[in-house]
């Protein structure tokens, strides 16, 4: 049985990553941070009480800041794969965090490659690297477009993933970095803008929020479905030779279109209910990333099949489902079509795998 390691286990990619690795017979660990709430919501349902002889996952209670726990962790556990998943994500927070954001972002990732050269623990990693590192490059963007960053998280990220590669050079470790443009889900955070948008849809429909505050609604970005996201991540730890890989649907659309196309589909009007405010627009912008995805179909086999239309539909039908409420039940059918379902508590899960009740 294989094992893996994943960092940010608790978040979107590393819910789904979960499942996917658990569904090929991983046994899987994941680091959590200690807090006085439960954040563990998004995989509740793949949990197992430990002292049975079925369960496949394990948490263990550890921080991106401190490298000897990590050190410690990877010699215990000695997994076969790692993927960097955790970080402060938010861009728009980068800002106002920047110096926590450069710690945990970017010296996560090299804390982490470091306790793998001590431990000598035989592994491969898997970076999280953000298409947000290419900034004002003009698109589209491939794995050799240079990097200029436009925010402290894209900052941090280019520096975990010169780290990455020079791990690789420097310690022949099999070390990747997925290039990762925007994929969302129903288990997006609600202060990312497509989840923010989907969940305010739902809360007006259902009568308890009247407006929706937004940012900038003219950035365009190339967004994908996670789910398709986190396959891609195990294929790249699956080759012969390590590399570095874009990963995205070569799709460009604004944060407006999205806006108009939730709206719509919801049978609302969107300018009656969103509201710009400039508290969420960034000092520095990136205004359009849009992925060359090349190396990854040839190299992996990979290409994204979730169009945007149909993330849209089930992004909103998971939303208005967990209101209790009736869906248009497009974007149902466009899972059903993936093999996949929803879950009304979870969002989306493999079909088969039960949707449990939360413990403690």
């Amino acid at each position: 049985m294989k094992s893996a390691l994943i960092t940010g286990i608790t978040g979107q990619d590393g819910s789904y990553l979960a499942e996917l690795l658990l569904g090929k017979g991983y046994e899987v660990h994941g680091l959590i941070r200690k807090a006085s709430t439960f954040n563990t919501y998004r995989i509740e349902h793949l949990f197992a009480d430990p002292h049975e002889a079925e369960a496949a996952m394990f948490l263990h209670y550890g921080d991106l800041t401190d490298g000897n726990q990590l050190t410690h962790l990877i010699y215990e556990v000695e997994p076969d794969e790692i993927y960097h998943l955790g970080a402060q994500s938010h861009v728009r927070v980068s800002f106002d965090m920047p110096e926590y954001t450069a710690d945990v972002t970017g010296l996560g990732a090299t804390r982490i490659l470091e306790a793998i050269r001590r431990s000598g623990v035989k592994t491969r990693f898997y970076q999280a690297s953000s298409s947000e590192m290419f900034g004002s490059t003009p698109p589209p963007q491939n794995e050799d477009s240079p990097f200029r960053p436009r925010s402290p998280y894209a900052a941090a990220k280019v520096y975990a993933y010169w780290m990455t590669l020079n791990y690789r050079q420097g310690y022949d470790l099999f070390a990747c970095n997925g290039i990762l443009f925007n994929h969302e889900s129903p288990r997006r955070g609600e202060t990312f803008v497509t989840r923010k948008v989907s969940r305010a849809i739902a809360q007006i429909i259902a009568g308890r929020q009247q407006l929706v505050f937004l940012g900038n609604l003219n950035s365009k970005r190339d967004w994908g479905y996670a789910p398709e996201y986190v396959e891609a991540m195990w294929l790249m730890l699956q080759q012969d030779k390590p590399g570095d890989y874009v990963v995205g649907t070569g799709e460009c659309h604004s944060v407006r279109e999205f806006v108009e196309d939730a709206f719509g589909y919801a049978g609302l009007d969107w300018e009656q209910y969103v509201r710009i405010d400039p508290r969420y627009f960034r000092p520095t912008d990136v205004q359009l990333l849009l992925a060359d995805a090349y190396k990854a179909r040839t190299d992996l086999g990979w290409d994204a099949k979730v169009t945007f239309k149909e993330l849209v539909w089930i992004m909103v039908d998971a939303d208005l489902e967990a209101e209790g409420l009736a869906t248009p039940g497009k974007g149902r059918q466009a899972l059903i079509d993936l093999g996949l379902t929803e879950s009304p508590r979870l969002g989306l899960v493999p079909l088969g795998v039960q949707d449990e009740p939360a413990s403690g």
